[in-house]
C-alpha cells in the first residue's frame, strides 16, 4: 500500500496520455479493418486492488468476451481486455460481415475467435506500443488467449499464467464510438494492466 501511496496523479495522467496516444493507434488499425471511421477515447485511467477488478468488469458470474496476454520484455506482466459479451457480437459481426451474429451459433465461433483476436491484437499492440515508445521500455506481447467466460474463470486462468499474483491492476477505460453511431452503440471495454511486482516500479520510476 506504502508504493500506491506514492503514486501521484501526474503518474495517472502519464498513463491516461499512454492510454489515448495508443486509442488513436488503434482506432486508426480499427477503422481501416472496418472501412468507417473509429474515435477511440479512454475516459479514466485508475489503479485498482485485485480484488476489484472483477467487480468492474460485472462481477465474477459474469460473461464476457476476453483476450489475454502476457507483457514479455522490460516490464514483465499481464494484460486483460474484457469487453461486454453484447458489444463484442458486434464488433465481430461487422469484421464477418455477419451483423446477425451470435455466439449461440456454435458453428460461428471459429470465425469469431479469429476475428476477437484480430481486434485482440490491434488493441494489445496499439497500447503496449504506446507504453513502450513512452517509457523507452522494451515490452512485446505473447500470443492472446481468448475466451467466452464468466469473469472469474477469465481472471482465474490469467493467474495461473502468472509466477507471481499481483496486488494491483492499472485499469484503462476504453469507449470505442462509431461516427455515425448514436451514444449507446458505443462499445465501453476494459483493460486490466497487472505489471508483475517489480514491474510498478520499473514502468514509473525509470
Amino acid at each position: 500500500m506504502t508504493f500506491l501511496k506514492s503514486i501521484s496523479d501526474i503518474h495517472l495522467d502519464i498513463l491516461k496520455e499512454v492510454g489515448n496516444i495508443g486509442a488513436g493507434h488503434a482506432a486508426t488499425a480499427l477503422s481501416t479493418l472496418l472501412n468507417k471511421k473509429i474515435d477511440m477515447k479512454v475516459p479514466s485511467v485508475r489503479i485498482v486492488s485485485f480484488d476489484e477488478v472483477m467487480d468492474l468488469a460485472g462481477g465474477p458470474d459474469n460473461v464476457v468476451a476476453s483476450v489475454f496476454l502476457r507483457i514479455e520484455g522490460d516490464a514483465p506482466g499481464s494484460m486483460f481486455f474484457i469487453l461486454p459479451l453484447p458489444q463484442a457480437e458486434k464488433y465481430i459481426g461487422q469484421l464477418t460481415k455477419n451483423q446477425s451474429f451470435s455466439f449461440s451459433d456454435e458453428e460461428d465461433n471459429e470465425l469469431a475467435l479469429s476475428a476477437l483476436q484480430e481486434l485482440g491484437n490491434i488493441l494489445s499492440g496499439s497500447y503496449l506500443t504506446s507504453l513502450s515508445d513512452f517509457t523507452k521500455l522494451s515490452l512485446y506481447p505473447s500470443v492472446p488467449a481468448l475466451s467466452i467466460d464468466m469473469v472469474g474463470a477469465v481472471i482465474s486462468f490469467g493467474l495461473l499464467e502468472l509466477s507471481q499474483v499481483s496486488d494491483y491492476a492499472i485499469v484503462i477505460d476504453t469507449a470505442l464510438d462509431e461516427e455515425e453511431a448514436q451514444l449507446p452503440d458505443s462499445v465501453n471495454g476494459h483493460f486490466f494492466l497487472l505489471p508483475d511486482p517489480d514491474s510498478f516500479h520499473i514502468i514509473f520510476l525509470h
